[in-house]
């Protein structure tokens, strides 16, 4: 695998990115703002700092760039979402959204269309929004039953109507997010045939109940399986057969990974990224899903020298020291991993927060560590 590419932008933490189709656009959330940088082809040099949007007072929780490149749209824990579009002189200007909710609006997602987007709220809401171009605002139409929690995640089919979402109640339900007027008549598939307005076509969870930190359908253009990850470090992954019948196949990875937070599915290949601060691969089909490789290999970054037992156990030896000076000190000093040769032996130096498609199949990461890379996948 060739080296990835790094963009280290600040030491705040970043828990949403998106790129422009054309990729010379990036956006990223920083706290209450949404930085935009211009990036250079092929990703050869760091991003020039376009501009920043400072339409929301709380902290951002979701970007997202429309698949024209016209639009970006943010979402925030003041509850509000905003839809940017650059005007005649070259300014980003924000347009209202009536989303209609109480709580943190969480994420975030255009439609593949690009002619509406969803937004998952703290409020067991998900907001369906459209333009109205009479009053120049976008309004929302609620999906809400059988929602009992906060969403955590979106993902839009292929064919512009079906909506997934995962949420903390441990379940991850697929709508009709169907909009007369804007929304063509969808082709019947194995999600089901007639799709009106908040139809609920599909409705899983596994065997723990965990929190939903992702879902994604599968990008090959069909749609016809369903992912996500859970807190409880598994992956499930659903083949649904037809309306009202069971699913063909359901299948539960369990892994000894911490947490993902982001995964991106496409045909027979699943990757992930999280607490672990790496990319996971997994292929499979209904028969079974395995994981095949971990993208950086395991090694001391500082002496280029696979990671040892020896530093493990230094490493734990040091976590027990900080816990007892907190203990009896109230106070901790940290040691110095960057000396002693203990960083993380990953690029990124704490969670990944999310993944996103880049150019040529490469994958582009986000993290708490206020990093931008860009990997390219290979064993």
């Amino acid at each position: 695998m060739s080296s990835p590419i790094v963009y280290q932008l600040g030491h705040k933490p970043i828990k949403d990115h998106c790129f422009s189709p054309d990729f010379s656009l990036l956006a990223v959330t920083k706290d209450n703002t949404v930085e935009l940088y211009k990036t250079a082809p092929n990703a050869t040099a760091k991003p020039q700092l376009l501009t920043v949007l400072t339409g929301h007072d709380k902290t951002v929780t979701s970007v997202d760039i429309s698949p024209d490149g016209s639009r970006i749209l943010t979402c925030s824990q003041d509850r509000n979402a905003l839809v940017w579009e650059q005007d005649a002189s070259g300014e980003f200007k924000p347009t209202l959204v009536l989303l209609r909710i109480n709580r943190a609006a969480t994420v975030c997602a255009w439609s593949p269309n690009g002619d509406k987007f969803a937004v998952g709220s703290a409020d067991r809401v998900i907001a369906v929004c459209y333009y109205e171009e009479e009053n120049d605002w976008w309004v929302s139409k609620h999906l809400k039953k059988p929602l009992k929690s906060t969403i955590t995640s979106l993902s839009w089919h292929p064919n512009n109507v079906l909506l997934a979402c995962g949420s903390t109640d441990g379940h991850v339900r697929v709508f009709s997010a169907f909009i007369k007027g804007i929304d063509a008549k969808p082709e019947p598939s194995v999600w089901g045939s007639k799709l009106p307005f908040q139809t609920l076509v599909g409705d899983y969870t596994n065997s723990t109940g965990a929190w939903i930190h992702d879902v994604a359908f599968n990008g090959d253009g069909e749609g016809n399986s369903l992912a996500y990850v859970s807190h409880d470090g598994t992956i499930s992954v659903v083949y649904p057969q037809g309306e009202g019948l069971p699913p063909s196949a359901f299948i539960t990875v369990k892994t000894g990974y911490l947490p993902f937070k982001s995964m991106l599915f496409l045909g027979d290949s699943i990757v992930v990224g999280g607490h672990n601060c790496n990319l996971i691969v997994f292929l499979g089909d209904e028969s079974g899903w395995k994981e095949v490789f971990v993208v950086e290999k395991q090694k001391d970054l500082i002496h280029d020298t696979p990671a040892t037992d020896e530093d493990a156990e230094i490493s734990s030896h040091q976590a027990l020291n900080m816990f007892k000076q907190m203990d009896l000190k109230g106070r901790v000093n940290k040691p110095d991993l960057q000396g002693s040769g203990r960083a993380l032996s990953t690029t990124h130096q704490n969670t990944i927060s999310s993944l996103r498609w880049y150019d040529g199949g490469k994958i582009s990461t986000s993290g708490i560590d206020g990093k931008i890379v860009i990997f390219s996948l290979g064993q």
